[in-house]
Parts: C-alpha cells; sequence; structure tokens
C-alpha cells in the first residue's frame, strides 16, 4: 500500500513539473523567441567560423544548382565539401537507382588544396577561396558563410571546363558532422 502511494505521489509529482514546463515555455513571447533563435544563430556562425580557421570543417548540402539554374534537393549526408587538415574532399550524390562511381549515387573526388585566403566582407559575411587538386578534380572552390547563421554557399568552378556547380548548406566543425564518404576516384 505504501509503495502505491508513494508511486501515484511520484507521478502526480512529474505530472505537475511536466505541466509548469510547459506553462513557461508558453509564456515566452514572439519577440522571446525571436531573440533566442537569434542567440543560437550567431553561436552557430562564431562555431562555423573557427571551424573554417581551424582548416577542419564539413560544409553539408541540402540544395544543388547547377549551370543553367536548374536545382535539386539533396541529402546532405552525402553531399558535402569537407576540408581536414591539408585534404579538400568534394562529394555530390543524387537519389537515384544506379551506384555511380562512388557506390553512393554520385562522385567523390578528394585532392589537396592550395592558397587557402579567408576574408571578411563589409558585411560581416567570411569569405574563403581556395585551388583543390587532385584525382578527378582542379577546380577553384568558393565558400561563403553567411552573417549570422552557419549557412553557407559553395560554388565549384572546374578549371577544364564551365560546368559549374553551386552547393547549398550548413557548415559544421568535423566532430559535429555526420556525411558518409563514398568510394574516391
Amino acid at each position: 500500500m505504501r509503495t502505491l502511494v508513494c508511486m501515484l505521489t511520484l507521478l502526480a509529482l512529474m505530472l505537475a513539473g511536466t505541466v509548469s514546463a510547459q506553462d513557461t515555455e508558453r509564456k515566452l513571447t514572439k519577440k522571446e523567441k525571436k531573440a533566442l533563435a537569434a542567440r543560437v544563430d550567431s553561436l552557430q556562425f562564431v562555431s562555423a567560423e573557427q571551424a573554417i580557421n581551424e582548416k577542419a570543417f564539413v560544409l553539408e548540402a541540402d540544395r544543388v544548382v547547377f549551370k543553367r539554374g536548374e536545382n535539386a534537393y539533396v541529402n546532405s549526408n552525402t553531399n558535402f565539401v569537407s576540408v581536414e587538415n591539408d585534404k579538400a574532399v568534394v562529394q555530390v550524390a543524387f537519389n537515384i537507382p544506379s551506384a555511380g562511381p562512388n557506390g553512393v549515387g554520385g562522385v567523390t573526388v578528394e585532392g589537396g588544396f592550395s592558397k587557402y585566403d579567408v576574408k571578411k566582407t563589409k558585411r560581416g559575411d567570411i569569405v574563403l577561396s581556395m585551388a583543390v587538386m587532385g584525382t578527378g578534380i582542379s577546380a577553384t572552390v568558393d565558400i561563403t558563410l553567411y552573417e549570422g547563421s552557419n549557412k553557407a554557399t559553395v560554388n565549384i568552378l572546374p578549371n577544364l571546363n564551365s560546368n559549374r556547380i553551386t552547393l547549398e548548406g550548413r557548415i559544421l566543425p568535423l566532430s559535429q558532422s555526420r556525411v558518409f564518404k563514398g568510394r574516391s576516384l
């Protein structure tokens, strides 16, 4: 009997705690919610900027824009540009039935990079430009991290043809990334 009373008391306290937590969440005004979201975005921007400066980041893309403006929404786990130490990896994989050269429906290329140039614009955006050279890739990669969030755009401009491609997504430090790398060329 005592255990039943204790269990019911604990259940009542847990329910009361849940209700009070919901009440405090409802008390946040739209202005407070916007301020909280802006703070979170600001922290993500600082984290992304630090990762760029440390040369240890991944841009997980959720949208690909092709040369003539056509776009495709893609899986951010398999579409990315990563930089780690002195290596860069570019992977593009589409939701198609064939496995592709990399085994995940697209192409994975990697190589060394040079001319790693990071600048900050008047508006506060971070602009990174680098030349990536390796097996299957010879391109200029331009990344723009927009001020106030970790949203970014990367333009991949091949040196040997004009088939540029743009990826849009978020920049994350390597430790927070969840990408799946396919087989490289």
